[in-house]
């Protein structure tokens, strides 16, 4: 059988997608009737079973921190990350929302949005944000700037990270201050299990944007080491942003971190980074999985991966 959203979840999926701009800042909400079909069945692995989304709120306010990785082109894994910060808002008194889909350097502009100086034209236009922020990811800002949360840009700039995929982290001694104060202070890369997961994803990209040599098994190392090199610099830059960030908000904060599943599946990238820097603090991971059909989701293969296996119809 499959499980709904709580009516109250249904409730804030729905007004946030259907929340249109008006001239002025101001926003309108549709008035149609909420009479969604499902659209996502949550499976918690420690209890190894399918819960209602009001059990699976209940069970992640609770934590300090909470990862929710994403598949960055599915419509309804954005609605369920919509829906998973306002239930948060609802359940504790204070909340900092963390994004990887804005980089660290543009904090200030993110900053005065958030607090109303600029205007959403101006912020647009120079904080660099996905082609999807429109859509997936503006209400979850829009919605923390009404609440008087706090948006963190987490990521390194892309410009910096492109220069370790090129040079390796040897690069990071010749960056300028300003630069290096972009990138976290400690970067850990070991090749362990989060390398072995990265390497078995890069076989598929052995050819096209490599170099010339990328056929060559010694060329495609090097590539690979360098590429992995560049996901860890991201990794430690989100981690250093979420423990700053958790350390300046009030006690009894939680913190909600949205960013691609492969930085936070199986607790690894972004989360073992912040985890090492907040060692006392609790932590929650979920991770998204599109699926052709919601009646027969693969459990086996997911369960590992979170402590929450969102599984959402995949858009046809």
């Amino acid at each position: 059988m499959l499980r709904r959203f709580s009516s109250a979840a249904v409730t804030v999926v729905l007004t946030l997608l259907s929340t249109a701009c008006l001239p002025g800042g101001g926003h309108r909400m549709s008035s149609a009737p909420l009479t969604p079909e499902p659209a996502v069945r949550i499976y918690d692995t420690k209890a190894r079973s399918f819960v209602t989304f009001r059990q699976f709120a209940d069970g992640i306010a609770s934590r300090d921190l909470v990862f929710f990785g994403e598949q960055h082109n599915d419509p309804t894994t954005h609605a369920a990350e919509h829906a998973v910060l306002a239930a948060l808002g609802d359940r504790r008194a204070h909340v900092v929302l963390t994004l990887e889909m804005f980089e660290r350097d543009v904090q200030p502009l993110v900053d005065q949005y958030v607090a109303g100086t600029v205007s959403e034209k101006d912020f647009l236009a120079g904080s660099r944000p996905w082609d999807n922020y429109p859509a997936d990811y503006r209400p979850m800002v829009e919605l923390a700037r009404v609440r008087g949360w706090p948006v963190i840009a987490a990521n390194v700039p892309r410009r910096l990270a492109s220069a370790v995929s090129r040079r390796g982290l040897a690069v990071l001694d010749t960056m300028n201050a300003r630069d290096r104060g972009y990138v976290a202070k400690q970067n850990v890369c070991p090749k362990d299990t989060y390398y072995e997961k990265f390497a078995e994803t890069m076989k598929g990209h052995s050819a096209g944007g490599g170099p010339p040599t990328a056929a060559d098994a010694a060329a495609m190392a090097q590539m690979t080491d360098r590429f992995y090199e560049a996901q860890c610099v991201k990794d430690e830059a989100m981690g250093e942003a979420i423990a700053d960030a958790f350390a300046r908000a009030p006690k009894g904060s939680v913190l909600f971190q949205v960013d691609g599943a492969f930085h936070s599946d199986f607790g690894l990238g972004t989360v073992e980074r912040a985890k090492r820097r907040l060692p006392k603090a609790s932590s929650v991971v979920i991770t998204a999985v599109p699926v052709a059909d919601l009646t027969k989701p693969d459990v086996a293969t997911h369960a590992a991966k979170a402590d929450y296996v969102l599984f959402t119809r995949a858009p046809r």
